[in-house]
């Protein structure tokens, strides 16, 4: 599977460009989406019930998948909103784009909305080969920034630097290079990147030169002197395969976040996703945010806290309710519609005029402390900081 990701990913990377529709901008979908792009909300509600009842009485179901299982939740406001109902599957990251892509190219019928991460695959498996096609509803234009319409960004997902606090070998992090020391060594959890696309992401990005200088800067002001690499070829890589050769990696964020926080996890720390605090299994008492602990200091995590990732909401563009599609992205990012995210921590919609959980920050405080996707330099760099993370997880 990772040789035929990989050779995708050559072979299309030569595509820079995100567009509407990609290369099928000519699809009856896109074309019905283009025309309807001014419409209003109520027109477009209009539509998307006329859709509802002829598909009714042809036996064909709107359907949405996503790599977030609360996709179910906000379906099913959508359905006591509109009265039109939503099948949805939950899809892992790992096998969403096969799967839309034997779908699109059997003809089979699927998925009509998809809720997606891994925006470096998805552009050029999906969105330059024209399967998914962007549409910026025109009742939330204004709320959401440009760099987060195209593709459109759903929300955004934080995996933050989080530390037991039990016993007196707490590893209050203020500097992501503690995290290489010896002491480290089996004491920081991460689920693998062999089986989280989204944790490869981020170590891809550590390898680009904004990162790789602000890493090496953080090592100059932690040990006061400066880095030293060795075969490296930039502070990214190396402090990548440091952190790698300390980690224990856990099966899901679920089982990080679990045992991170039992009393007996004293001196140990994780990279998982900041929403998994809300689960009751975790004992949050036992835990604290990286981040919030410097900023108790009046610093910062060097040179950043954790990172995060987006989550789009694209259209099909074999969907045969686009009305319906139309309404149902607006829906995910309306307040009515990201309420299934809303009501914990660590979810921030991109639709500036919905506020983030109490107790936790805008996404405007955690954009300065986290290391943000960039799927063009992803997909440029991805063949060689793959093969090296590989390599480094087998030491």
């Amino acid at each position: 599977m990772k040789k035929q990701i990989l050779g995708a990913m050559c072979v299309l990377a030569a595509s820079t460009l995100f567009a509407m529709g990609g290369n099928d901008s000519g699809s009856a979908a896109a074309q019905t989406i283009a025309a309807a792009k001014n419409m209003s909300h109520d027109e477009i509600v209009a539509k998307a019930k006329e859709e509802a009842a002829a598909a009714k009485s042809s036996g064909t179901v709107f359907k949405a998948y996503g790599t977030s299982s609360r996709i179910a939740t906000a379906a099913k406001a959508f359905t006591e909103l509109y009265g039109i109902d939503v099948e949805t599957t939950n899809v892992k990251d790992s096998e969403i784009y096969t799967k839309l892509q034997a779908e699109i190219s059997g003809k089979i019928d699927g998925a009509d909305v998809v809720l997606t991460q891994n925006g470096a695959v998805m552009k050029v498996q999906m969105v330059d080969t024209g399967n998914l096609i962007n549409y910026v509803p025109a009742s939330v234009a204004s709320s959401i920034d440009g760099a987060d319409k195209v593709p459109l960004v759903q929300q955004y997902i934080d995996k933050l630097f989080i530390f037991n606090t039990v016993g007196s070998n707490v590893p209050a992090i203020t500097n992501v290079w503690q995290l290489t020391e010896p002491a480290m060594k089996g004491r920081v959890f991460f689920k693998s990147p062999e089986t989280e696309k989204v944790n490869e992401n981020f170590l891809i990005m550590l390898t680009n030169k904004t990162w790789a200088d602000k890493l090496a800067k953080a090592y100059k002001n932690l040990y006061g002197k400066d880095i030293q690499l060795g075969s490296y070829k930039n502070a990214g890589y190396k402090w990548i395969a440091e952190f790698l050769h300390n980690c224990s990696f856990g099966n899901t964020d679920t089982t990080i976040a679990e045992q991170i926080s039992n009393a007996e996890a004293s001196g140990k720390i994780g990279l998982f996703v900041l929403s998994k605090l809300r689960s009751k299994t975790v004992r949050v008492e036992n835990l604290e945010v990286a981040s919030y602990y410097a900023d108790g200091k009046n610093t910062t995590v060097e040179p950043f806290a954790g990172f995060m990732y987006p989550l789009y909401v694209q259209i099909v563009k074999t969907t045969t309710m686009p009305y319906t599609s139309m309404l149902f992205v607006e829906h995910l990012v309306s307040p009515e519609g990201f309420a299934a995210w809303a009501k914990n921590i660590g979810a921030y919609s991109s639709n500036t005029s919905i506020p983030v959980n109490k107790g936790d920050q805008p996404l405007s405080y955690w954009r300065t402390r986290l290391v943000m996707d960039d799927p063009e330099y992803i997909n440029e760099a991805y063949a060689d900081v793959f093969e090296f993370i590989s390599k480094n997880l087998t030491k």
